[in-house]
């Protein structure tokens, strides 16, 4: 039977792609995003819904989910992968920067959850699985806020789990390393040439790459299958070996 997906993000990257992986299994797929016309794009392309507005809105992730289950029925999978980035270390990030960064990354995955489990718990199952990051559980120079937002996103998808253990409910999170997609531009002006992006594979990363943001969409499918069935509670690198140094 096809599951009723929620996916965040899903206009681009990461997000674009499990909506396309999920589509492929046959599940009614359900794209949150705040970019209309990439929101759009792909939901025509896949056949999907689009639900337009900013995750870090408490009372929009409450009606996308309650519109989801008024259409469906239900919601069986939701995934969080909308996120923003900022580059800067800690004396030079403003508190505007600092607060966008974590009510798109802390904010915005708490609401969705909050407002899917309250349905999930309902019916006794669900599974969610949430953006993390190589840097929520390792720091780095020159992004204190993002680094800072993904280990929230870490202890609150093990908090979470730990709340639903017994409820039918599984929360897993999946921490990509560098990743072929439009954040590597953010906040740069242009996006890294591919040279650039070659050296920085060589310097950083023992499989000398970087990850397509499909190889992360399938194992954001696996945490959500009844194959992860045991898992709950899980942060997931896929990181070509970076945090195996």
């Amino acid at each position: 039977m096809s599951r009723v997906v929620v996916i965040t993000g899903g206009a681009s990257g990461m997000g674009a792609a499990s909506t396309r992986a999920f589509a492929a299994l046959g599940d009614v797929v359900n794209i949150v995003d705040r970019d209309a016309v990439g929101a759009e794009r792909v939901a025509a392309e896949i056949g999907a819904s689009a639900f337009v507005g900013d995750v870090s809105d408490s009372a929009f992730c409450s009606s996308v989910i309650a519109d989801v289950v008024d259409a469906h029925g239900r919601v069986d999978v939701l995934v969080n992968a909308a996120g923003v980035i900022h580059r800067n270390g800690g004396l030079d990030t403003t508190d505007d920067a600092w607060s966008r960064v974590m009510a798109v990354n802390v904010d915005g995955v708490f609401f969705m959850c909050r407002a899917a489990l309250e349905h999930m718990v309902s019916a006794g199952s669900g599974s969610i699985v949430n953006f993390g990051s190589i840097w929520g559980g390792i720091g780095s120079a020159g992004v204190a806020a993002y680094c800072a937002s993904k280990g929230a996103v870490h202890q609150l998808t093990k908090a979470l789990a730990l709340d639903h253990a017994t409820d039918g409910i599984r929360i897993n999170a999946v921490a990509p390393g560098e990743v072929d997609t439009p954040m590597l531009s953010a906040e740069r002006g242009s996006r890294p040439s591919a040279a650039d992006l070659q050296a920085l594979a060589d310097a950083t990363i023992p499989v000398k790459r970087l990850a397509q943001p499909e190889e992360i969409a399938e194992v954001v499918v696996f945490l959500a299958s009844d194959a992860a069935s045991y898992m709950t509670g899980a942060i997931v690198p896929v990181d070509g070996a970076f945090t195996a140094q």
